[in-house]
């Protein structure tokens, strides 16, 4: 099995990655559940990948539903380093138009039913996530999207809705009247959990559509969405196969020791079977504990 330090998440319209040799497939069992779906290693060219669709093939699993910390414990079980999430959004802004890309540096969290953290239940841990984003994988992704073409946004605030009803307008002209750019379902707990468990994580977002803040926006139709969501993976997978050849083999950025001073419990305090189930994400820094 090729040994990947990269995953690519793959969001709405994003069910594979074409091109991939040598394949495994692989259901890893998690402290949290099963991911969302069979997971996908290969090579895409010299380079180890693992690829998850989040909302299973078919796309079967709405945004609420999403596994989302199994995929990531999943991942981290595989020994993956770095996660290129792929998102679809609406935009807030008339210059962000359907089809083009963002890659975001901020969230706005909005959700409401979904478990945000591996820990709790005797194991305080506070990250830190003032940049939500890792900065390295970022700055690769604008790099490799502004090479083939695309219209391509370096910034941008993503609002993370709870759905999967779309906004409506009274909220779509509050998140725009905060500045926010974005918004979309499943960047959160998504990036969160990517940063508990020490992984690089950024995001390439596909514009769709406007949300509903136009006053002179039609509803939302899906069919139309569909349409250029396929004409953004279609872009979203030549980004991929560039960017994944210029991630770095040693990571120095501080997603990498993200818990290393986040820990609020003592280990003295820690409840055995919890460090137990956890011990892939805090086992190295509980050594002689």
């Amino acid at each position: 099995m090729p040994n990947a330090k990269i995953a690519v998440i793959g969001g709405s319209g994003l069910y594979d990655i074409e091109g991939l040799t040598d394949i495994e497939e692989v259901n890893p069992d998690t402290p949290f559940g099963k991911p969302s779906d069979t997971i996908t290693i290969g090579r895409l060219g010299e380079i180890g990948i693992a690829f998850l669709p989040r909302h299973g093939r078919g796309h079967r699993i709405s945004p609420t539903e999403v596994p989302y910390r199994a995929n990531i414990y999943a991942l981290k079980g595989l020994g993956v380093e770095w996660i290129i999430a792929i998102n679809t959004v609406g935009s807030f802004k008339q210059k962000i138009k359907p089809g083009d890309l963002v890659i975001p540096d901020q969230l706005i969290d909005r959700t409401r039913s979904r478990a945000n953290s591996f820990f709790g239940e005797g194991i305080v841990v506070h990250i830190p996530f003032a940049e939500p984003f890792c900065p390295v994988l970022s700055q690769i992704l604008l790099e490799a999207a502004k090479e083939t073409g695309a219209s391509v946004h370096p910034k941008g605030t993503y609002v993370v809705m709870e759905g999967p009803a779309f906004s409506t307008k009274a909220e779509s002209r509050l998140y725009r009247s905060w500045g926010a750019d974005i918004i979309g379902m499943t960047a959160l707990p998504e990036a969160k959990l990517a940063r508990e468990a020490e992984i690089c994580y950024a995001i390439i977002a596909g514009v769709t559509d406007y949300d509903s803040w136009q006053e002179q926006s039609e509803p939302l139709v899906v069919d139309v969405i569909l349409n250029i969501l396929r004409q953004n993976a279609d872009t979203i997978k030549r980004i991929i196969r560039l960017a994944v050849n210029r991630i770095p083999e040693e990571r120095r950025c501080d997603c990498a020791t993200a818990l290393k001073a986040a820990f609020v419990t003592a280990p003295r305090f820690m409840p055995p079977e919890q460090k137990q189930k956890l011990n892939l994400l805090i086992g190295k820094y509980l050594k002689g504990d």
